[in-house]
């Protein structure tokens, strides 16, 4: 599908925020419908063991005080769900930040309003289930919460609509691997299907930022390319900011939750692949300037999450040996 507008110049000058807007509501309405045709509602509550769940100390005088040894999730498994799920209690601030930015009105605004009601069943399923589960420590989990909800959350890319584009597009992939592999990695079914239903719908969402991303390459390539090299050298995970998430993250990477490879492998590539974006032709010259220091970039990443890949391995053969 080609993209044209006869009140809008192709100088990259003519693009603001405001007309890129303007100029991709008819797509976000096509890829709205596309969307509600696809996605099944579901409902959080049966995805949760409620038959498992014993009252904690407090108000009731049965109450039974968290211990590490009533659920099976693994160490990795846990450590994963709370980074996971303070991600998704954030959801307010990232309503609030994606509202300002695309708007509340028509298409933008339906999308919006919708994506924000879907991402709440995932904070509601996940909190249900680790409190059922007795998978982490209640008391500590509301604290991280409350501690991380407080300080707000503000985008790297606040700035451009573009660059949230592009950095949603990645980060919703990127969301939905991180769940997935946390599900894989937590030593328990239950827990593997709520995180597997999560992930469908973060794919989904994923689906409709690049598609949008894609549309917006037609409209504005210059740009979009710019965007997209800029978000992507800068990626953060939006729950960069809570407690303790940088030994988290160095957790999940070596219990392969989540970490350069993946990262390379599983949620830039395959979104750089389908837009075929180092391959785009007909670029001037901030574009191809942009499109060159990706692809310079990506190699440079793949060099990195080969050490680490080496690292991993040497890591895992020493731990080996040792249980030998």
């Amino acid at each position: 599908m080609t993209i044209t507008s006869p009140h809008l110049g192709s100088s990259s000058d003519s693009w603001t925020d405001a007309r890129l807007l303007y100029a991709l509501e008819e797509v976000v309405e096509q890829e709205l419908n596309r969307h509600l045709k696809v996605a099944k509602d579901w409902m959080p509550h049966e995805y949760v063991p409620f038959s498992d769940a014993r009252n904690f100390p407090g108000l009731f005088e049965d109450g039974e005080a968290w211990e590490k040894g009533q659920s099976p999730v693994t160490d990795i498994g846990r450590i994963a769900l709370v980074v996971n799920l303070l991600t998704e209690d954030n959801l307010p601030s990232y309503h609030h930040e994606i509202a300002s930015l695309f708007g509340r009105d028509g298409a933008w605004g339906t999308w919006v309003h919708r994506w924000t009601a879907e991402e709440g069943r995932h904070g509601i399923v996940m909190r249900d289930y680790l409190l059922a589960s007795r998978a982490v420590d209640p008391d500590e989990l509301e604290r991280f919460r409350m501690i991380h909800m407080s300080e707000g959350f503000e985008s790297d890319n606040r700035h451009s609509m573009l660059h949230s584009v592009a950095y949603v597009a990645f980060q919703e992939l990127a969301t939905r691997i991180s769940h997935r592999n946390t599900g894989h990695q937590s030593g328990d079914p239950v827990c593997d299907r709520m995180l597997a239903r999560i992930a469908t719908d973060e794919n989904l969402h994923m689906v409709f930022y690049r598609n949008l991303l894609k549309a917006a390459f037609e409209l504005a390539p210059d740009l979009t390319m710019q965007a997209v090299r800029d978000v992507v050298v800068n990626f953060r995970m939006p729950g960069h900011g809570m407690p303790g998430f940088e030994r988290a993250a160095a957790q999940m990477a070596i219990g392969e939750v989540y970490n350069l490879r993946i990262h390379h492998d599983d949620v830039l590539q395959p979104v750089l692949r389908f837009l075929k974006v180092l391959e785009i032709d007909g670029l001037g010259p901030e574009g191809l300037q942009a499109q060159e220091e990706l692809g310079f970039y990506m190699g440079g990443l793949d060099a990195e999450a080969s050490k680490f890949d080496e690292r991993l391995a040497a890591r895992k053969a020493r731990m080996a040996a040792r249980k030998a």
